[in-house]
């Protein structure tokens, strides 16, 4: 079956699915819009300063991380090791959340999910930093033992949202 196909039924089903399902009791919509921003912002100042130990501690070992013109990759190892290789190489990599786009939904039992738009910014050695593009965004958090890991990554629009 087509990974698209199959990936577009699964967000159906879940878009459906979530909502018919009523709010988690345990959290307060917004306390929990607060508890993912705060849990995004960790995450991605990691990612913008090459902190690949703060970074590890928001993902979970089993990610799954859906990319629109990547594919799939599984498991927090490839995830490691593509921010060790891109920080290696010198060059800077800096996510920006468009916080205007942010929608925050509870997933009762498990967590929440983080849907939104961000921008990207890459700089070369010794150059400017230039915007590479402007994407689309679902993450899927679990709260577990009462920290906020990151399950579920899908990177979306890159063919659809031209490069600013």
């Amino acid at each position: 079956m087509n990974y698209k196909f199959l990936l577009s039924i699964l967000f159906t089903v879940f878009l459906i699915n979530t909502s018919f399902a009523q709010k988690s009791p345990s959290i307060a919509p917004d306390s929990l819009y607060k508890a993912i921003v705060k849990a995004d912002s960790l995450l991605f100042n990691a990612f913008n300063n090459c902190d690949t130990v703060t970074y590890r501690k928001f993902i979970k070992d089993d990610l799954e991380f859906y990319h629109d013109l990547g594919g799939l990759a599984v498991g927090a190892n490839i995830e490691m090791l593509s921010i060790k290789e891109m920080c290696a190489r010198g060059n800077h990599i800096r996510r920006e959340l468009i916080k205007s786009s942010l929608e925050v939904h509870p997933l009762k039992g498990y967590g929440a999910v983080e849907i939104g738009i961000h921008r990207f910014y890459h700089t070369n050695k010794g150059q400017k930093e230039k915007i590479s593009g402007t994407y689309k965004f679902v993450q899927v958090w679990q709260l577990k033992d009462g920290g906020w890991k990151l399950a579920r990554v899908i990177s979306y629009g890159h063919d659809e949202m031209h490069s600013d």
